[in-house]
C-alpha cells in the first residue's frame, strides 16, 4: 500500500478494494504504518486532506471492513489500539457533530469489538480455531472494553436520539457479552445521574433495589430497561438488536431472566411475553433472535429449579424452529442459527429433549444433516463445500447430540430408524475441526446405549475409527476431548470393544492425556480408566495399574481438585469390587497411606468424592476379617464415617450403613467401637425419624441435625444394624 496522505477519496477506494478481497485485506493488514495512520485518523487530523468529519466516517468504515476475516488484520488493529481510538473519539463527540459520524464510530466499535470477542470466545455459532498469541492479545483488549470507564463511554449511547447508534450499541452487547463477569458489568451499570440517585436514596444497610419499586435494579438494570423499551418500537432492526442484547445478558443469568418474566410497573405485559410475541414477527431474523432470547430466559429462570421450565412458552420457540427447519426457502445461515437456538433450549434438560423428539423436531434436524452430507468421501467434496454447509452440518450434529443424551428411545430412533450412523462416520474424518468435534459428540450420546454399542457401533466399525482419532497426538485438543468422552462409554463392561481398545494402545494414550495441563482432559483420562476397571478381571486390573502406578493413584486420591479426587476414589472402588480386588489393594498400598486416602475422601466437601469413598469402604467391609479390622484400627476412619453419615445424601449414607452392617455381621464385638464413635446413637435417631421431621444427632458431627428426607433405604439398613446389635448374644458369635 502506498497511501500516506488520507483523503475521503483514497479512503473510499481503500474500502472498496478490501471488501470481498482477502488478498487486499492481508496486504493492508501487513502495512503497519498505514494501519497506525488509519487509527490515528479517528482522533487526529494530521496527514489528512478534506472534511474532517467525512474522513473520520470513511476511516471508521475502512477499519470495520478489515476487522473481520483476517487474523493478521485483527492483530494489527489490536496493537494499534484501535479500540481505544474508537472509544476516545466517541467520548469527545460534540453536540453539533453530525449523526452520521457518531453512527459510523459506534458501528466501527461494534464490528471491531465483535471480531475481538469471537477470538476470545466462546463462539456463538460453532467451533473456531485461533492463533494462541492473537487470542492472548484479544483477551486483554476485550477486558479493556468492559472496564468501567469504557462502559461509561459507549453504554450511554443506547439512549442516543439516533436509532442507528442505538442499534450499533445493542448489537455490540449482543456479540461481545460472553462471560458472567461481562454480563454483570453491563447489567449493573448505571448512568451518572441515576448512580448518584441510587446512592443518595438509600441507607447504608439497604440494598439498592429495595429503596423503591421503580429502581433500575428491579427491572434488571438501566441497560435491560432500555433494551426492553426498544422491543415495543416499530423499528425491526432495533427490535432485532435489542433481542440479541437481551439474549446475551439473560444467558445463564438468573437475575436478568427472572426480571424479564415479571410484570413491570406501568407495563402492559411482561418482557418475556413481549419477546414471545416477537417470535411471530413477519421478519424471520426477528423471529429467530426472539426465539434465542426466549430460550435463554426460560433456561436461566429455571436453572435453580429443575423441571420448572415454562413449557407453554418453550413451545413458541419449538414452533419457530420447526418452521425454519421445514422450509426449503430459508438460508443456511438461518438454519444454523435455528439449530443453535434449539441447542440452547434443550441442552442438559431431559424433559425438553423429550418434548422436541415427540414434536418431530429431532427428525427434521437428522434429515437435514443427512441431506447435506454425502456418504462418499472424496477430496473434491471437502474442497468444494461452501462454508455455510460445513457450519450447518456442525450445527445439526451438535444439536442431535444434545437431544440424544438422556433417552435410549431417542438414541435408538437416531441410530436405527433414522440411520444417522453413516453420516456421523463420514463426518469423523472430515478436515473441518468443528465437524469432527460435533461427530465425536454425537457418537458419545449414542454410545450411552448398550444396544447401539453392541450393534451399530461395532458392526459399522465407527468405534475403531473414533479410537484412531483419539490416538492422534496432533489432533485438535477439543476433538481429542470429545473423542475421550466417547471412549469412556466404549470401555464399559458391557462393551465388546473394551479388550480390543486395550490391545491397541488405550492405556498409553490415557497416560499421555493424564499428564496434560488441561484439567478436563485429566479427569476424562481417569474416568476412562475407572470404566475400564468396572467389573474387570484380575489381568485387566494389573494392566491398568502397571500404567497408572499405585503411587500416582495415592497422590490423585489426595488431589486438591475434586474432579480428580472423585475419579481416583472411584478407581479404588472399582479395583476392590470383589474379595480378590480388595486383597490386591491391600497388597499394593500400606495401611496408613490407605487410611489417609479414605479420611481425605470422607472429609471432602464434594458429595461425589464422599460417595465413591463410602462405596470403597463398603467393598472393604466385604473383604477378609483382617481387612475389616483395618477400619477399626484407624479410629479417624470411624469418626469420619460418622460425620459423613450425618451430612451426606442418601446415595452416600446407604453404602456407609451397609459397610457398618457387614462389619457387625462379621464380628459383633465391634459394637463397643461403634457406640463410642456415636454411630449407634445416630442410627437410632435415623430409625426414630418420621416423614417431614429432622432427627437430632449425637454430638461430634460437623452439623447438629440429620435431614432424612425420603431416605427409606438408609433407615431400613440402620434398623438391620440395630436389630443385629440389640438381639445377638456376643458369646454366641465368633
Amino acid at each position: 500500500m502506498t497511501v500516506r496522505t488520507i483523503t475521503t477519496s483514497t479512503l473510499k477506494t481503500l474500502k472498496n478494494s478490501v471488501i470481498g478481497n482477502p488478498a487486499a485485506k492481508l496486504a493492508l493488514a501487513q502495512d503497519t504504518a498505514l494501519i497506525h495512520l488509519l487509527v490515528n485518523c479517528l482522533t487526529s487530523y494530521a496527514d489528512t486532506e478534506g472534511s474532517h468529519d467525512d474522513i473520520r466516517i470513511e476511516t471508521a468504515h475502512v477499519i470495520a471492513s478489515i476487522s473481520y476475516g483476517s487474523e493478521v488484520a485483527l492483530v494489527s488493529l489490536i496493537r494499534a489500539n484501535a479500540l481505544h481510538a474508537f472509544l476516545f473519539a466517541l467520548s469527545n463527540m460534540k453536540p453539533h457533530d453530525p449523526v452520521q459520524l457518531k453512527s459510523a464510530l459506534a458501528r466501527g466499535l461494534r464490528v471491531l469489538s465483535t471480531a475481538v470477542a469471537e477470538v476470545v470466545g466462546p463462539s456463538q455459532l460453532g467451533l473456531r480455531t485461533w492463533n494462541p498469541d492473537l487470542r492472548s492479545e484479544a483477551k486483554v483488549a476485550l477486558s479493556y472494553l468492559f472496564e468501567f470507564d469504557c462502559l461509561n463511554i459507549f453504554l450511554p449511547l443506547l439512549a442516543d436520539p439516533s436509532s442507528q447508534t442505538n442499534i450499533a450499541i445493542a448489537q455490540l452487547i449482543s456479540t461481545t457479552v460472553r462471560s458472567e463477569a461481562h454480563r454483570n458489568a453491563v447489567t449493573e451499570w448505571l448512568p451518572p445521574a441515576e448512580r448518584s440517585k441510587e446512592i443518595k436514596g438509600r441507607r447504608g444497610w439497604e440494598k439498592k433495589e429495595m429503596v423503591n419499586s421503580s429502581s433500575p435494579a428491579r427491572q434488571g438494570g438501566w441497560v435491560v430497561r432500555l433494551l426492553v423499551s426498544f422491543l415495543q418500537k416499530k423499528d425491526i432492526k432495533l427490535q432485532e438488536a435489542a433481542l440479541g442484547a437481551l439474549s446475551s445478558l439473560a444467558m445463564e443469568n438468573t437475575v436478568v431472566a427472572t426480571t424479564l418474566t415479571r410484570a413491570w410497573p406501568d407495563a402492559v405485559d411482561t418482557p418475556l411475553n413481549i419477546v414471545l410475541n416477537l417470535t411471530k414477527s413477519r421478519s424471520t431474523d426477528v423471529q429467530l433472535t426472539a426465539s434465542l432470547c426466549a430460550a435463554h430466559v426460560l433456561r436461566a429462570n429455571a436453572s435453580h429449579h429443575p423441571g420448572s421450565v415454562d413449557y407453554s412458552a418453550a413451545l413458541n420457540v419449538i414452533h419457530v424452529v420447526n418452521r425454519v427447519l421445514s422450509s426449503s426457502s430459508e438460508t443456511p445461515h438461518n438454519k444454523i442459527k435455528t439449530c443453535y437456538t434449539l441447542y440452547h433450549l434443550v441442552k442438559d434438560d431431559k424433559d425438553l429433549c423429550r418434548e422436541v423428539y415427540e414434536r418431530g423436531t429431532l427428525e427434521k434436524v437428522v434429515l437435514l444433516a443427512k441431506h447435506i452430507t454425502p456418504l462418499e468421501r472424496t477430496s473434491e467434496w471437502e474442497e468444494d463445500e461452501p462454508e455455510s454447509t460445513l457450519a450447518l452440518r456442525e450445527a445439526t450434529l451438535t444439536v442431535i447430540a444434545a437431544i440424544s443424551l438422556f433417552d435410549n428411545n431417542i438414541r435408538r430412533e437416531v441410530a436405527d430408524d433414522l440411520q444417522l450412523v453413516p453420516t456421523i462416520q463420514v463426518s469423523l474424518s472430515h478436515k473441518n475441526i468443528g465437524i469432527r468435534h460435533a461427530a465425536c459428540t454425537c457418537l458419545r450420546a449414542l454410545s450411552r446405549a448398550v444396544s447401539i454399542i453392541r450393534t451399530n457401533i461395532v458392526d459399522s466399525k465407527i468405534g475403531m475409527e473414533l479410537f484412531a482419532i483419539f490416538k492422534k497426538e496432533d489432533e485438535d485438543p477439543r476433538v481429542t476431548y470429545a473423542a475421550l468422552n466417547t471412549i469412556c462409554n466404549l470401555v464399559n463392561d458391557f462393551s465388546p470393544l473394551r479388550p480390543k481398545l486395550l490391545d491397541q494402545g488405550l492405556l498409553p494414550r490415557l497416560m499421555q492425556l493424564l499428564a496434560s495441563d488441561d484439567i478436563n482432559m485429566r479427569v476424562g483420562a481417569l474416568w476412562a480408566m475407572r470404566n475400564t476397571l468396572r467389573t474387570s478381571d484380575p489381568s485387566t486390573r494389573q494392566t491398568v495399574m502397571t500404567h497408572l502406578c499405585w503411587s500416582q493413584l495415592v497422590m490423585l486420591c489426595n488431589d486438591s481438585n475434586p474432579g480428580i479426587q472423585e475419579q481416583a476414589m472411584s478407581i479404588l472402588r472399582n479395583l476392590a469390587e470383589d474379595e480378590e480386588g480388595v486383597d490386591y489393594v491391600f497388597e499394593s498400598i500400606d495401611t496408613e497411606t490407605l487410611a489417609n486416602c479414605i479420611i481425605s475422601g470422607l472429609e471432602s466437601s464434594n458429595e461425589d468424592v464422599t460417595h465413591h469413598t463410602a462405596c470403597f469402604l463398603a467393598n472393604i467391609a466385604n473383604g477378609s476379617r483382617e481387612e475389616q479390622d483395618f477400619i477399626f484400627a484407624h479410629p479417624h476412619i470411624i469418626h469420619a464415617m460418622h460425620d459423613c453419615m450425618t451430612d451426606a445424601k442418601s446415595d452416600t449414607r446407604c453404602p456407609l450403613i451397609s459397610c457398618i452392617l457387614s462389619l457387625v455381621q462379621s464380628n459383633i464385638h465391634r459394637k463397643h467401637e461403634l457406640t463410642e464413635a456415636g454411630i449407634t446413637s445416630t442410627l437410632r435417631h435415623m430409625c426414630d425419624w418420621t416423614a417431614g421431621v429432622s432427627a437430632s444427632m449425637s454430638p461430634g458431627g460437623r452439623h447438629q441435625r440429620i435431614h432424612m428426607d425420603d431416605d427409606k433405604e438408609a433407615v431400613k439398613l440402620a434398623r438391620s444394624v440395630l436389630d443385629l446389635l440389640e438381639h445377638s448374644n456376643i458369646g454366641d458369635l465368633p
